[in-house]
């Protein structure tokens, strides 16, 4: 997970937060690990993307690992090669774009 996903949801997790797995955040930052009630302990790794896959493989042995991202952080994992498979989840959204017209008559209603 990289450091602006961790901030930006550690506001609004609960005390026990939704993993209940070791979660790896990437990041410049040295900080201690945090452990958190229902199994979750996020490890804070400022030394790459590799050191971070490396700590996570010897925790989880044979299973999947996830990258939580954001964005820039999937892109490094993408450019260095490491990802095997990759999982999207897409939510459309429609945009639409309404004459004057057409916006007076729904007001009307």
């Amino acid at each position: 997970m990289g450091k602006n996903m961790f901030a930006g949801g550690e506001q609004f997790w609960p005390e026990e937060a939704p993993f209940h797995t070791p979660v790896f955040v990437v990041t410049h930052e040295v900080r201690s690990r945090r452990v958190r009630p229902g199994g979750t302990t996020f490890y804070f790794v400022n030394d790459g993307i590799e050191s971070a896959l490396r700590q996570a493989r010897a925790v989880v042995g044979s299973r999947n690992i996830r990258i939580a991202g954001g964005a820039n952080l999937i892109q490094q994992y993408l450019n260095a090669g490491l990802v095997d498979e990759c999982h999207i989840a897409l939510a459309p959204v429609f945009f639409i774009s309404f004459t004057q017209g057409q916006l007076a008559w729904a007001r009307s209603y």
